[in-house]
């Protein structure tokens, strides 16, 4: 007999894994959405409220690009995305709270980059790994600021 590998089930189990992770990534661009705006309206300044409603910005174009992805995927619309995760009500609190989530992003989005053979899926990852890094440096600027 010949050994042969079922291609079929590797490639449908990696689209899976891939989807699944689309999906994350919809869900966390949409909580970040959310909590930035909170957070642009906590700041303490102008200038500082300018940055996070930039960052903000960046955050809806992830999503859409997401959501992109995911239709292609899948042939449809993903499901609207609810909040999962609460915001802080106090400036310094959720200028740590958005540093710690956009580290965490930056290394979940190189993994998703990593995981994909497809070469237009890896570079919007990348490119939205490296914008959370910025964030991050930013959020960072503000919270030693303001401590």
């Amino acid at each position: 007999m010949y050994p042969y590998t079922n291609y079929y089930d590797a490639l449908y189990r990696q689209n899976n894994k891939l989807i699944r992770e689309v999906e994350k990534a919809i869900h966390g661009e949409y909580n970040a959405i959310h909590c930035y705006s909170k957070l642009a309206k906590l700041a303490s300044n102008e200038k500082e409220k300018g940055q996070i409603l930039e960052i903000r910005q960046d955050e809806i174009k992830h999503h859409k690009q997401f959501e992109h992805i995911y239709t292609q995927l899948t042939g449809r619309k993903p499901q609207q995305s609810k909040l999962s995760e609460e915001c802080p009500d106090v400036y310094l609190n959720g200028l740590e709270f958005a540093l710690q989530d956009e580290q965490l992003t930056v290394d979940f989005y190189l993994e998703v980059a990593d995981g994909t053979s497809d070469p237009t899926i890896k570079e919007v990852f990348r490119r939205a790994a490296a914008d959370e890094q910025n964030h991050a440096v930013w959020f960072l600027y503000y919270y030693a600021k303001n401590k």
